[in-house]
């Protein structure tokens, strides 16, 4: 199924990639951070902050459709290797722009603009090239170090962009980034990326109807576009709840307690660490698919758990769980995607599988906000004859409202998680087996 130029895929490979991407994804979260200090230090608005991190999400979203087609169409070691010049020329324009003292903010949202357009390019490619590296027996493996890594970020990315930021301001950020890209484009240039083969119809079709082809697996394949349509579901709640309203949830409960949002989030990236270094040392498993299903129902009766949590040691033990089963539902998912779908079409179905199972996300951030702030709070305010029925489970204080939210969305997304398990929408049917 799978036919692939050069030789046997060699882990020593994707850990150079990896190891090198790493490096290269610290220096950038720490230039991102730097870049949000800098915005918020020139006028003091949230929206001057909000607009930045809109310019770098609206691409990707916009692009990651026809993305997917370019990268299976090109060379995707090529691909990478432009996205990361372009990315380090960005960094270079704001570097040279503010040292001129010429960085302006509409200028800053126009290059962040650039960067995500390339961003959203060169992502399925690298997704493609990572598993044309990674011999199948450790696919899961090497998922769960992908998860640790990115874990890691979160957790070193602010605080060393801080101490860089105190130490040499903006400047010596932008410096640091560039060297991390050097030694990821250099790692890159040096490895051999094997190439997958393509038909004679697939080298003559139009971009656009390549576009289509990962739309067109997915209806023949209804098993993945199942899966695809349930973490799009799942998505929508956990943006409504948890995942979307984490940090509002735990300041209104502790009064605007930020050493207490600190702990939390820190235990949010813990937890994500546990989860990929538990993949990256176990075994694989057989049914990948239900691994997913089952894996959400745990998130969302960890998400039940926060919901009735009175203080912030509850609420951290809660949120390392919810988020190691996130981290370990992740790489089952991205297995499933791997064992699955043949090389040749692996960027332009997981670019579609992107687009559908993420699309839902803007749209539960904005639910949630509008519902915590006009509908869970004001029915949950002192004197309410709700607030007085719900004491008993949330206890007194602000924030009932939310964490009402949460528990319901808990509830409905464990129910369905239930409902989808005893279903078995993870179960792949005997034609599709055979096509596969």
């Amino acid at each position: 199924m799978n036919n692939t130029k050069n030789n046997k895929p060699s882990l020593r490979s994707f850990l150079c990639l990896w190891a090198s991407q790493s490096i290269s994804a610290m220096g950038t979260a720490m230039t991102d951070y730097a870049l949000v200090v800098w915005i918020y230090g020139q006028n003091g608005t949230a929206t001057s902050v909000s607009l930045l991190t809109l310019c770098s999400f609206m691409p990707t979203i916009l692009f990651r459709f026809i993305a997917g087609a370019v990268a299976d169409r090109w060379n995707k070691k090529r691909i990478m290797l432009a996205a990361d010049l372009v990315a380090a020329i960005g960094t270079l324009c704001i570097l040279l722009l503010h040292s001129c003292k010429a960085l302006t903010i509409p200028l800053l949202y126009l290059i962040t603009f650039a960067l995500s357009l390339m961003n959203a390019f060169q992502v399925p490619a690298a997704y493609v090239a990572t598993s044309l590296l990674i011999p199948k027996e450790q696919y899961a493996r090497a998922g769960g170090l992908q998860a640790v890594s990115g874990a890691v970020q979160s957790i070193l990315s602010p605080a060393l962009g801080a101490v860089v930021l105190a130490w040499g301001g903006l400047s010596a950020v932008l410096y640091v980034d560039l060297f991390t890209f050097a030694v990821a484009f250099l790692t890159l240039l040096l490895l051999r990326i094997p190439q997958p083969e393509r038909t004679v119809q697939e080298e003559k079709e139009t971009l656009l109807h390549s576009c289509l082809t990962g739309l067109r697996y997915l209806t023949e394949h209804r098993y993945m576009l199942r899966l695809i349509l349930f973490i799009a579901v799942v998505n929508l709640l956990a943006k409504l709840g948890p995942d979307g309203q984490l940090a509002a949830f735990v300041l209104s409960r502790t009064g605007n307690q930020q050493t207490a949002l600190g702990a939390v989030q820190m235990c949010v990236s813990l937890g994500v660490i546990a989860g990929g270094l538990l993949m990256s040392v176990s075994k694989q498993a057989k049914d990948h698919g239900r691994a997913v299903v089952v894996m959400c129902c745990y998130i969302f009766l960890t998400g039940i758990g926060l919901a009735v949590s009175r203080g912030v040691v509850g609420w951290c033990l809660f949120a390392f769980a919810q988020y190691a089963c996130a981290a370990i539902m992740n790489v089952h998912w991205n297995t499933v995607m791997r064992t699955r779908v043949p090389e040749h079409l692996l960027g332009r179905v997981y670019s579609t599988r992107d687009t559908i199972q993420n699309g839902t996300i803007p749209l539960g951030l904005f639910l949630g906000g509008w519902l915590v702030d006009r509908v869970f709070e004001p029915i949950t305010a002192k004197g309410t004859i709700l607030r007085q029925i719900l004491q008993p489970v949330f206890g007194d204080g602000q924030g009932m409202g939310i964490a009402l939210l949460f528990l319901l969305v808990s509830v409905i997304g464990l129910m369905l998680s239930a409902v989808c398990l005893a279903k078995r929408i993870d179960h792949a049917d005997e034609d599709e087996a055979q096509k596969d």
